[in-house]
Formats: structure tokens, C-alpha cells, sequence
């Protein structure tokens, strides 16, 4: 995965700076959305020079894409947090928890409504900015690291087959939980359920075995 920053932040400043404007942005993309954005305002309200900001990021694309990269570690030792506390019996109730703490995030995070793990959404469910789908990675598109991301966290099956059932279950889910927060804007409940017991069906044919 390519590096979000133009240099790392090596002092304890420097990483709270970091922070801070991270911070910024998501709170602005929640208050104005993405297209108001600006480096100056994300400078101003985090307390740090423009060019500062510039040392760090390249542009606003630049700091969206450190965003969608917290967000993505965020939502992992979450998803971790919650497997050690609960200890699931069984890789469904894996995909519910999952979904669970990705919901929550919608509703909770801020920002995280316009910029989950990439994407840019001007509205609740979209569409996207166009070329805001590799936000994570050049090559690859973000539900492809998200897929990548989850296999290794989850400790699921590898192999070109199980690969491709775990990016459709994540391509689906995003599609689906897009649909439910069209609907509603904290996400409705039924779509919710369609989507955990669409991922748990699909995936029973290829986890199972």
C-alpha cells in the first residue's frame, strides 16, 4: 500500500499535528462535505501554518486519503477489539460483528459518512466522486484492500477461489449498506439485516467447506 503521507511525522509534535489536521478534515467533510473542503480552513482549525499542512500532505486528495486510511486501521482494531471481547463461535457471527462496527462508524465517526475507506460520497450512499475508488492504493480499488485487509484479520481460507468470495461479500456489503443509508440516514435496520443475511448465505458456500 502506498504511503498517504509526503514524509513521516517523526516528533510527538509533529504526529499530534497530524492528528489534528486529520481530525479537521473529518469534521469539516461532516459540516460542509468534500467539495467545501479546504487545506486553508483544515490548517486554520487545527492550529498549524499552511505550510505545515503542505509539508505532510500534497494537496486536499492527499490528506482525504490519510482520513480513509485511519478510518480503515480504525475500523480494524475495532472489528479486533470486538472478536477478543466476545470470542465468536463461528465465522457468521464474524460477518455480523463486521457489519455491526462498520454501521456504527457510519452513524458515530465523524466525516466517515462522506469518506469511509476511500470513496468520496457527496450524498449518504452515493455515487462517488469519479477516481476516488483507489483513494487506498493505486493499484488496487478500496474494497480490494478492505478484502485483503479483512482475510488477514479474520484468518480467512487464501486461495484464488476464497479471494474472490471474500471481495464479492465486501463489493456486496458496500453496495447494500450504500442502499441502506440512502434510505435512512443512520442506515435502515431491514436492509441492514438483508445485507448480513445475503453476506452469511453467500459466503456459507465457500467458508463451509
Amino acid at each position: 500500500m502506498t504511503s498517504t503521507l509526503r514524509r513521516r511525522p517523526a516528533q510527538r509534535r509533529s504526529v499530534e499535528r497530524v492528528e489534528r489536521m486529520l481530525d479537521e478534515c473529518a469534521a469539516l467533510l461532516g459540516e460542509v462535505g468534500y467539495d467545501a473542503l479546504t487545506t486553508k480552513e483544515v490548517a486554520r482549525r487545527a492550529e498549524v501554518p499552511i505550510g505545515t499542512f503542505y509539508q505532510f500532505f500534497q494537496d486536499k486528495r492527499g490528506l482525504v486519503r490519510a482520513l480513509a486510511l485511519r478510518n480503515l486501521e480504525a475500523f480494524l482494531a475495532r472489528v479486533a477489539d470486538q472478536i477478543a471481547r466476545r470470542a465468536p463461535e463461528h465465522w457468521t457471527d464474524l460477518v455480523d460483528l463486521a457489519i455491526d462496527e462498520f454501521v456504527e462508524m457510519k452513524r458515530s465517526t465523524p466525516g466517515f459518512a462522506v469518506v469511509d475507506f476511500g470513496e468520496v460520497l457527496p450524498t449518504p450512499g452515493g455515487p462517488a466522486v469519479p477516481g476516488t475508488n483507489r483513494m487506498l492504493d493505486a493499484a488496487l480499488e478500496n474494497n480490494a484492500v478492505v478484502a485483503d485487509r479483512l482475510r488477514d484479520l479474520l484468518g480467512a481460507p487464501v486461495g484464488t477461489a476464497a479471494d474472490r468470495a471474500l471481495l464479492v461479500a465486501v463489493e456486496a456489503t458496500d453496495a447494500v449498506l450504500k442502499l441502506a443509508f440512502r434510505v435512512h440516514p443512520d442506515g435502515d435496520p431491514d436492509l441492514i439485516a438483508e445485507c448480513k443475511h445475503l453476506v452469511r448465505r453467500y459466503l456459507a458456500e465457500h467458508l463451509t467447506a
